[in-house]
C-alpha cells in the first residue's frame, strides 16, 4: 500500500520568542524541519513526503536546501490559514489510494517504531495516532474552582497520525470548526474510530525554548 507523509510546518515562532520560525531554527548541522524530513526518509526511502509550507516561507526554505545541499526528495504544498487547511491543502495533492500519516514539522524525534506502529495499525483498523501516558497529576477547571481528576483516565497525543486516505479525504470535507485540535478529532466528527499507538516521550515538540534545549540535549546523547 502506498505510503505518504503531509508534514505540516505553518509555524511563526512566537512562543519561541525568535524572529526566525520555529521549523527553521537550526539544530546542529541544520535546520529542525530538515532533521524531520529526514527521520521518515530513514524510515522508508520509498515514502511520500510532501511538505506543507506558508507560501511567505518557500523562498527561504529552497535557500536553504540549496546551502546545505538537503536532497531528500520532498514536494512543497503551501499552507491554509489554519492547520486544517494546510492539511487539507497537502490532501489536495494526493490522489492514489493508500495510507496518509500527518506529522507536526516540529517534532524531529519520532522514533522508526513508532513510525511503523501508527502505519501497522491504520492499515488495519483505518486510523491510528501515537499517545503518551500523562505523568504530572492534573485538575479541571470549572470557573473559579478546579478539583482533581484521574490523570490514568487521559493520554497526551502526538503525530504522526496516520488514516486510510479515503477515511481522511472525506473526514476533510466537513466544514472546519475550532474544535478541531488534529487530524482525529477531524475524523471522528466525521464518524470515524481511532485506535491507539504508544508513543516515545522524546517525540516532543518543540514550541518553547525549553523544548529547543530538551531536543538540543537529545541530539547531543
Amino acid at each position: 500500500m502506498k505510503k505518504y507523509v503531509l508534514i505540516v510546518a505553518g509555524g511563526k515562532g512566537l512562543r519561541m520568542g525568535a524572529d526566525l520560525p520555529k521549523q527553521f531554527i537550526p539544530l546542529k548541522d541544520k535546520p529542525l524541519l530538515m532533521h524531520t524530513l529526514n527521520v521518515f526518509y530513514s524510515w522508508d526511502a520509498t515514502v511520500e513526503l510532501l511538505l506543507v509550507l506558508p507560501e511567505s516561507h518557500q523562498a527561504y526554505w529552497r535557500m536553504l536546501c540549496a546551502e546545505l545541499n538537503f536532497t531528500v526528495p520532498h514536494r512543497v504544498v503551501t499552507g491554509g490559514e489554519t492547520r486544517f487547511h494546510s492539511v487539507l491543502n497537502g490532501l489536495k495533492e494526493i490522489h492514489e489510494p493508500g495510507l496518509i500519516a500527518v506529522h507536526d514539522g516540529v517534532r524531529p524525534f519520532v522514533t522508526p517504531e513508532i513510525i511503523s506502529a501508527c502505519f501497522a495499525e491504520a492499515a488495519t483498523s483505518g486510523a491510528a495516532i501515537p499517545v503518551v501516558p500523562l505523568v504530572d497529576s492534573i485538575r479541571k477547571r470549572e470557573g473559579e474552582n478546579s478539583f482533581p481528576v484521574d490523570r490514568n483516565s487521559y493520554c497526551a497525543v502526538q503525530t504522526p497520525q496516520v488514516f486510510v486516505s479515503a477515511l481522511l479525504h472525506s473526514a476533510y470535507k466537513q466544514p472546519y470548526v475550532d474544535t478541531f485540535t488534529d487530524d482525529a478529532s477531524v475524523v471522528e466528527a466525521a464518524g470515524g474510530r481511532i485506535c491507539l499507538v504508544e508513543g516515545n516521550r522524546e517525540n516532543i515538540k518543540i514550541t518553547t525554548a525549553t523544548d529547543l534545549l530538551y531536543a538540543k540535549m537529545l541530539l547531543d546523547i
